[in-house]
């Protein structure tokens, strides 16, 4: 082994991509820059001046193009920032709680674990402030069974000890658990329940996205039924039922069959996509981006069978003022318009 193997044995992997079979040739930089949420150009490049990024295992250049199946990894000196947990005394909204589980209402804005940028302030954090030992997941995650995006509010349920976290995964693995989400998604949807089939993986165009593949090839299986709750002429207010839990799910689905979630600045729902031209209607719906600062997505109901007991817990959460207060400006401005 050569002495700059010897050194590299003590780095520490912060980042690992495999690109894509269908992956075109791509700098190295930009590839990254696809991945890493809050990373700028700049710092992949002096990372890879120092020699941190490793194409197959051998430090490359910025310019370096990636090409189907290379495996791209950044190394560190140090221990990525989530590994190092520290538990902080964060108030934690508790809808439930025993010695086998906690339920918890999630607030908007709030990271559920540690990641890049996210070091602090996060559920997790303020979990095992809460709980001494939490059992670690497969991706050595305090208590986590299933997760949150950042933006989006609700419910979840942590597992307190390590038969729960196991009896947990497997509900959530059998598809066995209750899950419903309301959302507000742009344009009116003309039938009042449907469901939305297709895989869904890592976007090739925009890799902090997520895209509907239909032939199958690649992504996971996913299927999301919905139901028309409410209808307010350019927008309609849904109930999305997961039966699979894949990654921003129901903002994938529903952008894929041409309603994407209003104010979802990630996948485009932060412009308007339905309505008038007046300059009166664009600000009405300015003002509403504004009460409603991100996408319209809340984890209402949660149910599960207990690990011990047997029993079914089902749990409701109230919607969040922000789209409470978004949806009634939109009754409003309905009402006003068939006047």
């Amino acid at each position: 082994m050569s002495t700059e193997e010897l050194e590299r044995e003590e780095f520490y992997e912060h980042f690992k991509y495999v690109a894509h079979q269908g992956q075109e040739p791509l700098r190295v930089d930009k590839f990254l820059m696809n991945f890493i949420e809050n990373a700028t150009r700049n710092k992949i490049q002096q990372a890879a001046k120092a020699g941190n990024v490793l194409v197959n295992e051998k430090p490359v250049k910025s310019n370096y193009k990636v090409k189907p199946n290379d495996v791209v990894r950044v190394v560190l000196a140090h221990p990525p920032h989530e590994n190092l947990l520290v538990a902080e005394d964060i108030p934690l909204d508790i809808v439930y709680e025993d010695n086998q589980v906690i339920v918890v209402n999630k607030p908007a804005g709030m990271v559920v674990h540690p990641g890049h940028g996210n070091y602090s302030g996060t559920l997790v954090n303020g979990l095992i402030h809460h709980v001494e030992n939490l059992p670690e997941n497969s991706s050595e995650r305090p208590g986590l069974v299933h997760r949150l995006d950042k933006d989006t509010s609700g419910l979840l349920v942590v597992a307190k000890t390590e038969f729960a976290m196991a009896h947990l995964s497997k509900q959530f693995f059998d598809r066995t658990t209750e899950r419903l989400y309301v959302a507000l998604v742009w344009g009116n949807i003309e039938e009042n329940e449907g469901t939305i089939e297709g895989h869904i993986g890592r976007s090739f165009k925009n890799r902090l996205q997520m895209d509907v593949f239909t032939d199958g090839e690649y992504g996971k299986h996913a299927v999301t039924h919905y139901k028309v709750l409410e209808r307010f002429s350019y927008v309609t207010l849904v109930q999305c039922k997961l039966e699979t839990g894949r990654t921003h799910q129901i903002r994938a689905h529903m952008k894929h069959v041409g309603h994407t979630l209003f104010n979802d600045a990630r996948y485009g729902g932060d412009t308007i996509l339905k309505g008038t031209t007046f300059t009166k209607y664009k600000q009405f719906v300015e003002n509403c981006f504004k009460i409603l600062p991100r996408q319209a997505l809340h984890a209402k109901t949660l149910g599960f069978t207990h690990p011990t007991t047997g029993e079914f817990l089902q749990f409701n959460s109230e919607i969040p003022s922000d789209i409470t207060q978004c949806l009634e400006k939109w009754r409003t401005y309905t009402v006003n318009q068939k006047e």
